[in-house]
């Protein structure tokens, strides 16, 4: 399988700002969600060592963005 394209936070801002319709998942794992002082609003949150258990919950067809730190 091909990797990922990789965009910025900025990119991402752009578009959200532009009222592009995709899907955010945040998959920071549980302490560092729980340390940092920045959370995307209307992301959902899934640790990516358990991103496959939770594949089946994904809204489909919509662009996807994952971040991470």
């Amino acid at each position: 399988m091909p990797a990922a394209p990789r965009i910025t936070a900025d990119v991402v801002k752009q578009r959200i700002e532009a009222g592009e319709d995709f899907i955010l998942i945040d998959v920071r794992n549980p302490q560092a969600w729980a340390e940092s002082e920045v959370k995307a609003r209307n992301a959902m949150r899934f640790p990516v060592d358990d991103l496959e258990q939770y594949l089946p919950r994904i809204p489909k067809g919509k662009p996807i963005v994952a971040y991470c730190t």
